[in-house]
């Protein structure tokens, strides 16, 4: 693998440019709270005991695509480059990977759309934008994507391909309020047919109207089949054109990829106004003459748009509602290979029967990750002798739970369908069922933990009982302490060892106050 942190690279033509996005990840707090003075990084946060960027990284790696943009924030840096240099070049040998840092604080984070305008000079050929947190299941391959994108920008002049995939309902009694608001699916309207995105709902258009959905009449003439579905969640994957990036870069004041661009991106297909203003940027004159003929040749363009078409044939049969190739008149002159482009923003839809996939951008979706991996292992006791050794004979250890490397299991500890780290301590008589457990952490003699996620470094107290709580890496909880659905972060750990700590010393002053009057 190449590393390579310089500011002055080679210009070498390559089809694709993964620019993937590696966050603060507050909506992981306080797992991604700092410990002490270093960063937690949420991009190395395991699931089922692997680095979270590991799936986006070996998802591209599987698809071919070696030329990577890996952004993250300037306070991550050192951490990020170890990993890179330590782990990444063993396991991902082909990726050339580009480490770039953008100042900015956990308290105001910058957007997808500010950071691609930023290192816009950085991308010069067609791009994916993807996300540290996206775990694709088997089934969905970024070379579908690919593919998708690839045909249909040649032979139908679309502009990107982005992918959306299918949410289960979650258990009941397995999220707490506590940890933060669920993550709510997006209504969006799409082209099953020919795999096109029309329409995003986003926080603007819930704030306009939030009891019902407006569209325009010229989406549902060009499309009069479309289908409107909330079962789906944006998997913050976007294969685009480079001339895209051209548009972004006019658009200054969006700072969401998501819920301002992208909704935005939909439009030019079919509002003329927004095509008319955009289209010789989204896709330039050149490119239209070049491409003519595929595009007269396509299959992908619905009857409606056929209209767009300059001197081309139109079908005699009008009854004909399914998808057909526009055939050009032998006859044509050379303004024939003029061919207005579709805009098309191109859709992959994933449905949870092909396997489930998921985000870990919220607290219950990185539990539920998690315990999804549980699913697809066994465990069996380590087969060297250094780390056997360290399990006790009397452990009880379920067979869907993970235990990392040089992590011990004290006598007559139990552990149920759990993750636990490397470097752990369990103490005995310990009961954890059904919680993540990071590295370095340290569980006493008989606690028990039931649905926690303990960030790394984690000290919980002899007998102490922990009910779907999370902490801030370096938390300590008391010997028999108790806590039921809470976040628990080293500020209020801290106040609290303070205020008792204050108390103690008022009552010693009083004492000694009473002794010298008497």
């Amino acid at each position: 693998m190449d590393f390579d942190e310089s500011s002055s690279n080679k210009i070498v033509t390559r089809e694709f440019i993964a620019v993937v996005l590696a966050g603060f990840g507050n909506e992981l707090l306080p797992l991604t709270g700092s410990h002490g003075d270093d960063p937690c990084l949420k991009a190395l946060l395991p699931i089922g005991n692997k680095p979270m960027i590991e799936y986006p990284l070996s998802w591209l790696e599987q698809s071919g695509v070696t030329d990577v943009l890996l952004i993250c924030p300037t306070s991550h840096r050192s951490a990020m480059s170890n990993y890179i240099q330590s782990d990444v070049s063993s396991l991902f040998p082909s990726l050339r990977i580009d480490l770039q840092t953008f100042e900015q604080s956990q308290d105001l984070a910058a957007g997808t759309c500010t950071l691609l305008r930023h290192f816009s000079s950085r991308i010069q050929s067609d791009f994916i934008v993807l996300p540290c947190d996206f775990v694709p299941p088997p089934a969905l391959t970024l070379i579908q994507l690919l593919n998708k994108f690839r045909t249909e920008s040649t032979y139908d002049g679309s502009i990107a391909t982005t992918c959306f995939y299918e949410v289960n309902r979650p258990d009941k009694g397995a999220a707490t309020e506590e940890w933060g608001m669920l993550p709510s699916n997006v209504p969006i309207v799409f082209d099953e047919r020919s795999g096109t995105l029309l329409y995003v709902d986003t926080p603007e258009d819930v704030d306009k109207n939030s009891e019902e959905f407006e569209f325009r009449m010229s989406l549902l003439t060009q499309y009069p089949r479309t289908k409107l579905s909330a079962s789906f969640r944006d998997s913050h994957v976007y294969v685009c054109k480079r001339t895209v990036l051209d548009v972004l870069n006019e658009k200054m004041y969006m700072d969401s990829l998501k819920e301002e661009f992208m909704p935005w991106l939909c439009k030019p297909q079919y509002q003329r106004t927004r095509r008319e203003k955009y289209g010789n940027i989204l896709s330039p004159v050149s490119n239209n003459v070049s491409q003519g003929p595929a595009l007269r040749h396509s299959t992908l363009h619905l009857p409606t748009q056929q209209k767009r078409l300059r001197h081309s044939f139109v079908a005699a049969d009008a009854d004909d509602d399914h998808l057909r190739s526009v055939v050009p008149s032998p006859v044509d002159d050379d303004d024939e290979d003029a061919v207005e482009p579709s805009l098309r923003v191109g859709l992959v839809v994933h449905r949870s029967t092909s396997g489930f996939a998921s985000r870990a951008n919220n607290l219950h979706s990185y539990l539920e990750l998690n315990r999804f991996f549980l699913g697809q292992t066994s465990y069996s006791l380590p087969s060297d002798p250094e780390n056997r050794s360290l399990i006790d004979q009397k452990a009880q250890i379920s067979a869907d739970s993970m235990i990392g490397r040089s992590t011990r299991v004290e006598e007559r500890a139990s552990i149920k369908r759990s993750v636990i780290g490397k470097h752990c301590v369990i103490g005995k008589m310990a009961k954890i069922v059904g919680c993540v457990i990071l590295d370095h952490c340290v569980i006493a003699d008989g606690a028990r933990l039931d649905g926690c996620i303990l960030g790394v470094y984690t000290k919980v107290g002899a007998k102490a009982d922990l009910s779907r709580c999370i902490t801030q890496p370096g938390y300590e909880v008391s010997p028999g302490e108790s806590a039921k659905n809470e976040k628990l972060e080293v500020s209020d750990w801290a106040a609290h060892e303070t205020s008792e700590d204050q108390d103690s010393e008022d009552e010693t002053e009083e004492s000694t106050e009473e002794e010298s009057d008497n």
